[in-house]
């Protein structure tokens, strides 16, 4: 009887690992042919100094860090610089705004009237996605020093599985984003003892944005800062990965 039920847990523990492989090697599949239109600062800014030039090569550094995950989860990423005609991402399954575009570069309202889902982390250009309200430092801004936030919406796919509650996101304080979006966002995550402040928000297509405006396509705005994806933990890597899900859901 004791052999029987070694044999039968060495055969769940083989099986239990073919299953996990068999679910990692399906989840990029899942993606596969899919394509993102990663938009970060490719070209040096004119006039920059060696500081900025530092600034943009780190940046543009770990950007290639998000490409690189993305990649691993079945997209086809191509690169293009802030200057980019948003016109050229028509076709593609996924826009994604780095915070390490300047947006006084950018046309004011660039990528607003793209009918792709949109993923941003670049908290000056909630306003002219019409994400949030216009005001700096009262409908968006950034918090200095962070690393928790509060989970208010579990039951969302936008939650990635993490339970309602306070979570870190990052091992140690950094800088994160906010913003106040308008009533028909879907919010799921805000600040800590700040509820009106939201980390991670959504909206379906078709919703009324900020300014009365109209979701041209799903959009999606995380909390992230230039360099600190990779230092996402566990639990933000998953809000990370459902906002990507989400946003490519048909």
């Amino acid at each position: 009887m004791q052999r029987v039920t070694r044999a039968a847990v060495q055969f769940a523990m083989v099986l239990s690992l073919l299953l996990s492989f068999g679910s990692a090697r399906a989840e990029p599949a899942a993606h596969a042919g899919k394509r993102v239109f990663y938009v970060t600062r490719l070209d040096e800014v004119p006039g920059a100094n060696e500081r900025h030039r530092q600034i943009q090569q780190q940046g543009l550094a770990a950007d290639r860090i998000v490409a690189a995950h993305l990649e691993a989860l079945g997209f086809k990423v191509t690169f293009v610089d802030q200057t980019v005609d948003p016109t050229r991402a028509a076709g593609y399954d996924l826009v994604v705004l780095s915070s390490v575009v300047q947006s006084r570069e950018m046309a004011d309202t660039a990528f607003k009237d793209t009918k792709v889902p949109l993923l941003t982390w670049e908290n000056d250009l909630m306003d002219s996605l019409r994400l949030t309200g216009r005001r700096k430092g009262v409908d968006y801004g950034e918090v200095e020093k962070e690393h928790y936030i509060r989970i208010i919406n579990a039951p969302h796919a936008l939650a990635g599985g993490v339970p309602n509650g306070k979570t870190y996101v990052y091992p140690r304080d950094v800088m994160m984003g906010w913003g106040v979006p308008a009533r028909a966002a879907t919010v799921i995550a805000t600040l800590p003892g700040e509820p009106d402040k939201a980390v991670v928000f959504a909206y379906e297509k078709g919703a009324t944005m900020d300014y009365d405006f109209v979701a041209p396509a799903r959009r999606v705005a995380l909390f992230l800062d230039n360099d600190t994806f990779s230092s996402l933990s566990p639990d933000g890597l998953k809000l990370f990965d459902a906002a990507v899900e989400w946003s490519v859901e048909p």
